[in-house]
């Protein structure tokens, strides 16, 4: 009995493998997402390309993020609302999978 126990999980096991998308698709897949959510919310005063500059002078580009964060600890921060201290800037949250895209997404920059 253990060793059909055995060969049914892994019988599982592969079945939840072949229908999981590849990392790398799921990758790119959470990089775009997290670029169209910054597109969407930040580009009208934020560069968030890997060129160009901010259309709001004073506001930082994405791409040097990492040269003044460690990107991983902005998540807590995305999740709750970025406040800063000018009044102009909106207060900006998203949800746990946004989040996730939109570090996939600073993380690119990075390279």
């Amino acid at each position: 009995m253990r060793r059909l126990s055995a060969r049914a999980a892994f019988l599982a096991l592969l079945a939840v493998l072949a229908c999981a998308p590849a990392p790398d698709q799921a990758t790119a897949q959470s990089i775009a997402e997290g670029r169209h959510l910054l597109e969407t919310r930040c580009a009208a005063c934020h560069a968030i390309g890997p060129t160009g500059a901010s259309p709001r002078p004073g506001a930082p580009a994405f791409r040097d993020l990492h040269k003044r964060y460690p990107v991983d600890q902005l998540t807590e921060a995305l999740a709750e609302g970025i406040v800063t201290g000018h009044p102009d800037m909106p207060v900006v949250a998203f949800d746990e999978t946004q989040v996730a895209a939109v570090v996939a997404y600073l993380r690119s920059l990075e390279q």
